[in-house]
């Protein structure tokens, strides 16, 4: 079994405000390369796992150099999240050099390219690459799943009819997010006198435009609850309190491709889903009879599908299939095996080609 290292990144006190900035993960910041090759060769690294894009070019190089074999772990669709957020019109100066789609689409094809092996986190990633011309013995599938055994489930009681149904979104808060749509949907709800309340957990760039949007529809913060950042377990603690769970994300090559570890936090509590129609979690949902599906984008439809859930019964019972696709399938115990596996599959055939590649970092 291989030992696992995990380095935390150092904090230069001495540069102050700066350290942040200095320290930010561009594709080719020189103090994340310095520092990445450190850490290989003090830690005699036999594999090396970069999460994401932004360090992902860096770390190639280095482990080329060193003779490290180098697995991309691809949490999301990196250039489509850019993309997204640019056709949202939400973007900031700074993004014209540090998240440019065009120049995140080109690293993407020089990472997939270089490294020797390729984590995704869903099934329609995997086709992606396969389009790619990625062969199939270089990736694995790493889902964003939970471990149970941090999971504490809260009783539903069908009393719960009687009260106004309690709906939370954990998450970014970005427009991206559809959190617009969500908060459109509360407000038809009250209208219609279907009682409901939403708590939004979590920050983002566009907190302040929901906020905004949420006054000039005349909902109060009984209404919609901006909770802010809440640490990990507190937010477990109080999303298991709800009756239902949102993913109202917009459909896009994104989200299309990317099975947001939300849904199975979600799930693992014993909350049915409302998830918007993007392929995964349209397909886990209805797969494992674990919540609705409304049309992404589509505030009214967003509220028709809140108010079919408004039986308590339903919701238990969507709540106790999903919770048991996640004691079943969707678990860290589960995912956990598979990237194992994988880091010990490269490891042994870089030992068996005989590192195969240079050690010179100059």
């Amino acid at each position: 079994m291989l030992e696992r290292t995990v380095p935390r990144w150092p904090l230069w006190r001495c540069a102050g405000p700066l350290d942040g900035a200095l320290g930010f993960p561009a594709f080719c910041s020189p103090r994340r390369r310095a520092r990445i090759a450190l850490v290989c060769r003090d830690v005699r690294a036999a594999v090396l796992i970069v999460r994401d894009l932004p360090l992902a070019p860096a770390a190639i190089h280095i482990g080329h150099r060193l003779g490290i074999p180098v697995i991309l772990d691809m949490a999301e669709h990196y250039p489509a999240m850019i993309r997204a957020i640019w056709e949202s019109g939400r973007n900031k100066p700074v993004d014209w050099l540090v998240r440019n789609p065009r120049i995140v689409e080109r690293v993407e094809r020089y990472c997939i390219a270089n490294a020797d092996h390729v984590l995704v986190v869903a099934d329609e990633m995997c086709e992606r690459l396969a389009a790619m011309g990625v062969d199939g013995s270089r990736m694995k599938r790493v889902s964003n799943t939970p471990m149970l055994e941090s999971v504490h489930l809260v009783a539903k009681s069908l009393s719960a009819t009687k009260r106004p149904m309690r709906l939370v979104y954990l998450g970014i808060l970005e427009v991206v997010r559809g959190i617009n749509e969500l908060i459109d949907a509360v407000a038809s709800l009250r209208a219609s006198q279907t009682p409901c309340t939403l708590l939004l957990i979590g920050t983002g760039r566009d907190e302040q435009l929901f906020r905004n949007r949420a006054a000039s529809l005349g909902l109060t913060g009984a209404d919609v609850d901006f909770a802010g950042y809440v640490p990990y377990e507190r937010a477990m603690t109080r999303v298991a309190e709800a009756d239902v769970g949102i993913l109202p994300l917009h459909r896009n090559e994104h989200m299309d491709t990317t099975e947001p570890n939300k849904l199975f936090d979600y799930m693992s509590l014993g909350l049915p889903v409302i998830t918007s129609n993007t392929i995964p979690s349209a397909r886990i949902v209805r797969a494992e009879h674990a919540g609705a599906v409304f049309e992404a984008g589509n505030a009214a439809d967003l509220a028709r599908v809140i108010a079919t859930l408004e039986s308590a019964e339903l919701r238990i019972e969507m709540g106790r299939s999903g919770r048991a696709a996640v004691e079943r399938f969707y678990n860290w115990k589960h995912d956990a095996a598979a990237l194992v596996g994988a880091v010990e599959k490269v490891a042994a055939s870089s030992t068996n080609a005989g590192g195969g590649r240079g050690q010179d970092l100059s």
